[in-house]
């Protein structure tokens, strides 16, 4: 059996479409004193249709210093990362999240403050930019802490004995929880059933480096004996990383609307195609988004379009 980081280092290597890279190429070039890596993640990964989508890219970049000409931007992304924008390129769309490598290696691990980057990174990704082999192994081990642990999350909330797959839905449906999510229900599922087999293969790699102690008999993941009180631990973080992920979401869209032109159409985008609303937006709230922002996340927990 290949190890964790084997496994993420082939997925991480595997080719995009070539458009893919030349967008990647084209980001990286905007930092050129400080890009690292561009990481390719989300849907338009998995379905490969990119016209008429948003691209989702995380830029990895050496520090905020170096990054930006305004020290407003390194000073936001390091209270609050990442900073997120959008781009356009040969008639493409994207939003792009920025992080350092010392950020992306430290939210993809269980002392993250939130499930944001960890919950993404557990799922597939591409690496179609990268500045040289140093930051190419700094990704693979940043990436490689996400799969265990949102598994060891899942591990503190199932039975005793359990499937992979259902470990892995388990471990979604938490991570949606812990954030203002527009996307449906089913979404969990839906990730995992368009290659159960990958999953099988990096829950098993994963699992070995879990806090929580466990073992395969069969084709089950089975808990074992937890004399040190890791699956209580795991539990009592929880609360706080549900109430801390909604609140991030509510202030990273207020900080939105300083550092991403049109992000309040595209929070209206993104919820309109996941969760089947059709909302409109004003005038006013374009020239307003701040507040536009803050008035529409209770109403769109209202309806359930957010969860």
């Amino acid at each position: 059996m290949l190890s964790l980081t084997q496994l993420v280092a082939d997925e991480l290597a595997v080719p995009a479409l070539p458009q893919v890279h030349a967008f990647a190429a084209h980001i990286a070039a905007q930092y050129p004193e400080a890009a690292r890596a561009v990481l390719f993640y989300g849907s338009c990964l998995r379905s490969e249709q990119l016209e008429g989508q948003m691209l989702d890219f995380y830029l990895i970049v050496s520090d905020y210093d170096s990054a930006y000409d305004t020290q407003w931007l390194a000073k936001w992304n390091r209270r609050l990362p990442p900073n997120v924008f959008p781009f356009q390129f040969e008639g493409l769309m994207a939003k792009v999240a920025v992080l350092s490598e010392q950020d992306f290696h430290d939210l993809n691990r269980p002392a993250a403050s939130a499930v944001s980057v960890w919950a993404r990174f557990a799922q597939p990704s591409r690496l179609v930019w990268v500045a040289d082999e140093a930051a190419e192994q700094s990704a693979v081990r940043a990436i490689s802490g996400a799969a265990p642990t949102l598994l060891n999350a899942a591990l503190a909330f199932v039975e005793r004995e359990v499937d992979v797959l259902d470990l892995w839905q388990s471990g979604f449906q938490m991570t949606y929880g812990a954030e203002l999510r527009a996307e449906r229900k089913d979404r969990p599922s839906s990730v995992i059933e368009f290659d159960p087999e990958r999953y099988e293969r990096f829950g098993r790699a994963a699992l070995h480096h879990a806090m929580i102690a466990n073992e395969y008999r069969g084709d089950k993941v089975h808990i074992l004996a937890d004399p040190e009180r890791r699956i209580m631990q795991e539990r009592n973080l929880w609360p706080a990383l549900r109430r801390r992920g909604k609140m991030l979401t509510v202030a990273r869209l207020a900080k939105a609307a300083f550092t991403y032109a049109g992000g309040i159409d595209y929070l209206a985008w993104k919820v309109n195609r996941h969760a089947g609303t059709d909302i409109k937006v004003r005038d006013w709230q374009r020239r307003w988004p701040l507040v536009a922002a803050l008035f529409l996340v209770p109403k769109l927990l209202a309806k359930g379009a957010v969860r």
